[in-house]
């Protein structure tokens, strides 16, 4: 407070007023102009040097603030606390009291100074709603209070899956939020996805007989929208899609970017692919069949695990077994990642890697090479299957 003291009598008038109508407003939440503000702090400098001739002490300048400020109409009825407590109500007051993470109140409030600041600044910003699938089914079955572990549970899941940069929220019974600061809709698709196979997982630990899980929409600015209500309807409407969508991994509502329309991921299977069987020994006479062509999956077919296409992103692998040499990942699943390289035989059958993908932190894997698909470009997409 000395320092304030002193920096600010060497401020021009304009400047040093400007200033103080921030900081009353934010230790007392009092709204002043910036002549008023000059003038109560002239008026409290005054009577600290009054305080201290009186009582022959060096007086404080909080002491002096409170005084002057508690003789205005500006504080009417002046409150001491302790600080800790203080503490403690502003938390009650932003925080759901049963998750733990940030209520509704405060989700308008972050919603709208992210959103403009991401118009400022030309980023990105990503809005999801996630919606507790089947919460009343464990509250009729099981009751309230095994329903309530669920959404702590959700809210857990939510916190400890999040960037220290983004933001969780719990907008309504069921329905929490996040905000996601210079996120692309890739990464927040990927993001969610990875929320929601956490959460299946941990949930298992209650021991409920009901499909719980967490089903999500996502919008992004500017893509999906300018203003907030824009952007809450189109992921209010993508979450609805994939509530009606079907439960299967494959049927997951997509996100397509412009990126990942100009470069689009073969949709090749890795047992389509496959290898032929040699030839039995028992006929040698037979000549072996030639390898079949590489067959596109369709839509009728079945993945073991979805598929995120990280086309148009930064995501690389840096190859352990070969210092500085990195291969581009083209999509990402849980049993696996397809690499782009020039030279596909170079790749042992099975090496280590550090998968550098948005959203997650590098994680070193090994994998091993499952099919190789050349392309138009010269390079070749290269599946491989995570070694466990």
């Amino acid at each position: 407070m000395e320092l304030l003291v002193e920096t600010l009598e060497g401020l021009d008038e304009p400047v040093r007023g400007q200033f103080l109508r921030q900081f009353f407003r934010t230790i007392a939440q009092i709204d002043l102009s910036e002549a008023q503000a000059n003038q109560y702090w002239d008026r409290i400098l005054q009577r600290r040097r009054e305080l201290t001739e009186s009582l022959g002490k060096r007086v404080s300048l909080k002491t002096a603030m409170v005084d002057v400020l508690a003789s205005t109409s500006f504080l009417r009825v002046p409150i001491l606390m302790e600080y800790d407590e203080f503490k403690k109500l502003q938390f009650n007051a932003a925080t759901d009291p049963l998750t733990g993470v940030y209520n509704r109140r405060l989700f308008d409030e972050y919603c709208d100074k992210e959103l403009n600041r991401a118009k400022r600044y030309g980023h990105q910003l990503a809005i999801v709603i996630l919606d507790l699938h089947k919460l009343k089914e464990v509250n009729d079955r099981h009751g309230h209070l095994q329903g309530d572990k669920v959404l702590q549970l959700a809210a857990a899941t939510l916190r400890s899956t999040i960037r220290a940069s983004d933001f969780a929220f719990r907008i309504g019974g069921d329905e929490f939020a996040l905000l996601l600061p210079q996120t692309d809709p890739e990464q927040a698709v990927t993001l969610c996805r990875r929320i929601r196979t956490q959460y299946e997982n941990e949930v298992r630990a209650l021991k409920i007989d009901i499909a719980v899980t967490l089903d999500f929409g996502v919008a992004v600015h500017p893509q999906d929208g300018e203003l907030k209500g824009a952007l809450l309807s189109v992921a209010d409407e993508r979450l609805y899609q994939l509530k009606h969508a079907g439960r299967a991994p494959s049927r997951v509502i997509s996100i397509e970017t412009p990126a990942a329309r100009e470069t689009p991921a073969p949709s090749v299977s890795p047992k389509a692919v496959a290898p032929p069987a040699p030839p039995s020994p028992a006929r040698p006479a037979t000549p072996p069949a030639p390898a079949p062509a590489p067959r596109t999956a369709t839509h009728a077919e079945q993945r073991k695990w979805e598929r995120v296409s990280l086309a148009g992103t930064k995501a690389n692998a840096v190859l352990a077994d070969d210092a500085g040499k990195t291969a581009t990942v083209i999509d990402l699943s849980y049993g696996g990642v397809a690499l782009l390289v020039e030279k596909p035989e170079e790749l042992p059958n099975q090496f280590s890697a550090v998968l550098n993908v948005p959203i997650l932190p590098p994680v070193r894997v090994i994998l091993r090479k499952v099919y190789t698909n050349r392309l138009e470009t010269g390079r070749s997409r290269v599946g491989c299957a995570f070694v466990s």
